[in-house]
C-alpha cells in the first residue's frame, strides 16, 4: 500500500528506468492537497526501496521540496541496503533518481497541461488550483527546470479569471506591446479594481493579476518569457511605447508643464509621506494612485514583510495625480489645499489595498471637507 488516500491520484507515471543508475518507479499527484501542503519541513512522500526491500517511508532526498505534494514509491537497484539519511544526501546515484524524478513528475504535468482532451486539461486546471502556489516555489530552487517551470503556470488576468499561461498572454499582446503587464495584490477583487490597470483597460491591454502570497517572491527570479520582460503597472513610469500616439504624450507633457504649480505644492504637503509627486500616465477615473520606483519593493510586498513580523526596507512613493478629475482640479486655489493633499495621499493607499496609519485623522480630515 503506497498511501491511505482513498480517492484516485489526479495524474501518475510508472516506469523503469535502465543506465548507470536502475530504478523503478511510481509516482502520483493526489486528487486533493493535503492539510500540510506549505509545511516546508514536513516529511517526504516517497517510499523507499532498495531491489524490493523497503527501507523507509519518506525518502525526501528522492524530490526537491517544491515539488513535496507527490507520493508514490521508487525501487532502487544500485543503492546499498544499509543506505542512511546522511548518505541519500551525499549519494549520485540519488541525485540521478532526483532529477530523474523531477523531469518525469514535470513531463506528466505537461501532458495534462497541453493536452487536446478537454478532460485532462481540466485536470490539470483543478491541479493548478490545488498545488499551482507551491509549484511556483521551484524557480528559485531548480534553475535547470526553471524555462519548463515558468510554462506551466497559470494566472488570473483583465481577460480571464484563470488559467492564463505566459504563452496565452504573449499571443494575444497587442501590436507594438513590448512587455507583459502585471499587478499584485492581496485578492482578486483588489487587483481588478486597482486604479493602475485604467489606461490598460482603456486601451484593451491585458494584464495579469497575481494574488497568491508566493507571486511577489517568484517574480524576484521571473525577468522575463520568451523574450518579453515582466512589468510591474504599479512601479517606475508607464511607458507604452507604440501603443501610446504622439498627441497622447504631447498632451502629457503640456498637462505636467502646466500643473507644475500645483504638483510643487503638493510635494510640499507631502514631504514626509511622498518621493515625488508627478501628474499620471496611468489613471483614467480615479484622481490619484501610488507608484514605486524600479529597485523599491511593492507596498503589497511592504505589507506582506509586515503581516510576517518582518521590516520591510523603507522607501516613500510617488503620488501619481490625475490633472482632469474634479478633486484634482479642486486642488489649485483652495484654501484646504493641505488637508486635501492628505486626503488624496490617504485614498491612494486605500485604493491600493494599504492601511492607514492615521485613520482617525484621515476620517477628520473627510468630515471637515464635507461640512465646509
Amino acid at each position: 500500500q503506497i498511501s491511505y488516500d482513498h480517492e484516485d491520484p489526479l495524474a501518475y507515471t510508472h516506469n523503469r528506468v535502465e543506465g548507470s543508475t536502475e530504478y523503478t518507479q511510481l509516482l502520483y499527484v493526489p486528487a486533493k492537497a493535503p492539510m500540510d501542503l506549505w509545511n516546508r519541513d514536513k516529511k517526504g512522500g516517497l517510499k523507499l526501496y532498495v531491489k524490493r526491500v523497503f527501507i523507509m517511508d519518506d525518502a525526501e532526498a528522492l524530490m526537491p521540496v517544491y515539488l513535496r505534494f507527490v507520493k508514490g514509491v521508487i525501487d532502487s537497484a544500485d543503492l546499498p541496503l544499509n543506505v542512511s539519511r546522511e548518505l541519500l544526501q551525499e549519494s549520485r546515484d540519488v541525485k540521478a533518481i532526483r532529477e530523474g524524478s523531477t523531469k518525469r513528475v514535470l513531463g506528466m504535468l505537461e501532458s495534462l497541461a497541453q493536452s487536446e482532451d478537454e478532460a485532462e486539461r481540466n485536470k490539470y486546471a483543478a491541479f493548478w488550483k490545488d498545488f499551482g502556489s507551491v509549484l511556483k516555489e521551484g524557480v528559485g530552487e531548480d534553475h535547470a527546470n526553471q524555462e519548463r517551470l515558468v510554462k506551466l503556470f497559470r494566472f488570473a488576468s483583465t481577460h480571464a479569471d484563470e488559467g492564463v499561461s505566459l504563452a496565452d498572454y504573449v499571443g494575444r499582446m497587442k501590436e507594438g506591446q513590448e512587455a507583459i503587464y502585471y499587478v499584485t495584490a492581496d485578492t482578486l477583487a483588489a487587483a481588478k479594481s486597482s486604479p493602475q490597470l485604467e489606461i490598460f483597460r482603456k486601451k484593451g491591454i491585458e494584464v495579469l493579476l497575481l494574488t497568491d502570497r508566493v507571486d511577489e517572491w517568484m517574480l524576484s527570479h521571473v525577468y522575463e518569457f520568451d523574450g518579453k520582460p515582466l512589468q510591474s503597472v504599479a512601479k517606475g513610469s508607464v511607458d507604452l511605447g507604440a501603443l501610446q500616439d504622439e498627441a497622447e504624450k504631447k498632451l502629457a507633457e503640456e498637462t505636467a508643464t502646466a500643473f507644475k504649480p500645483v504638483l510643487d505644492r503638493l510635494k510640499e504637503a507631502l514631504k514626509d509621506r511622498a518621493k515625488d509627486v508627478r501628474v499620471t500616465t496611468r489613471l483614467v477615473d480615479s484622481p490619484a494612485c501610488l507608484v514605486v520606483d524600479e529597485g523599491d519593493i511593492s507596498g503589497h510586498l511592504a505589507r506582506m514583510l509586515k503581516q510576517a513580523g518582518q521590516t520591510a526596507p523603507k522607501s516613500l512613493p510617488t503620488l501619481e495625480v490625475n490633472a482632469e478629475h474634479a478633486l484634482v482640479k479642486r486642488l489649485d486655489g483652495s484654501a484646504q489645499f493641505d488637508e486635501l493633499a492628505h486626503i488624496l495621499f490617504d485614498q491612494a493607499v486605500l485604493a491600493e489595498g494599504g492601511h492607514l496609519e492615521d485613520p482617525a485623522a484621515y476620517v477628520k480630515r473627510v468630515n471637515a471637507l464635507l461640512t465646509a
